[in-house]
């Protein structure tokens, strides 16, 4: 009776050994799926975050542009004509960088290289070679409410004073590129078993609107 009381007990009355061996393994090799899949989850929810700001600053950027068209003087480029015209683009690259360095903001603005200004068509992409580039010179870009901007002008291919807010409005864009760079360890992780290029991601946004009439 005691030899099969024993062999009841090894066999269905509690775990042998082997059984809880099998169970410390399978824990093992779940583990770490679950902490992917944890990392994974925050990592989203950090590119998401960086990714609405980026939204929002094309937004605010496209949205100064097209009130300003060029500057409310009469259109043209000769003398007399657009007289502040050589401040719309400064401000639109202002209200860009307002909000990539707002306090909420979780962008590194060193990693946007450059913002570009240009002439959209109906479907949003840029005509022609009109467009305006700027970048990325911290401090070193023309002042703005006496605070020098962190972007320079470079190749300018669309001037203020040539943007018609007439009847038929053009419509203006502003793009932004921005490099994201993981801030777990989800990229590290993903290197280890073979990926490349994991530790960043390009986000990139545009945001297109009419010139307002101003004229």
């Amino acid at each position: 009776m005691t030899r099969l009381r024993a062999r009841y007990l090894r066999r269905g009355g509690a775990p042998d050994n082997r059984e809880r061996g099998q169970g410390v393994v399978e824990f093992a090799l779940l583990v770490p799926v679950f902490m992917l899949l944890l990392l994974a989850m925050l990592e989203f929810g950090f590119v998401f975050d960086h990714t609405l700001t980026i939204q929002y600053a094309s937004r605010e950027g496209a949205r100064v542009g097209g009130a300003l068209a060029n500057g409310g003087g009469p259109l043209g480029c000769n003398a007399g004509q657009s007289p502040n015209a050589a401040t719309v683009d400064p401000l639109i690259i202002a209200a860009v960088t307002r909000v990539l360095k707002s306090p909420g903001s979780r962008v590194d603005i060193s990693h946007v290289p450059r913002i570009e200004i240009y002439k959209a068509d109906g479907n949003g992409d840029q005509i022609g070679s009109n467009v305006n580039t700027w970048s990325y010179t911290p401090g070193a870009g023309p002042s703005v409410d006496g605070q020098q901007l962190d972007y320079s002008p470079g190749t300018t291919g669309w001037g203020a004073c040539y943007r018609q807010n007439g009847v038929n409005p053009d419509s203006i864009g502003v793009r932004l590129v921005y490099t994201y760079r993981m801030q777990s360890g989800l990229g590290s992780i993903l290197r280890f078993f073979g990926g490349t290029g994991w530790s960043t991601i390009t986000v990139s946004d545009r945001t297109v609107m009419s010139l307002n009439p101003t004229n």
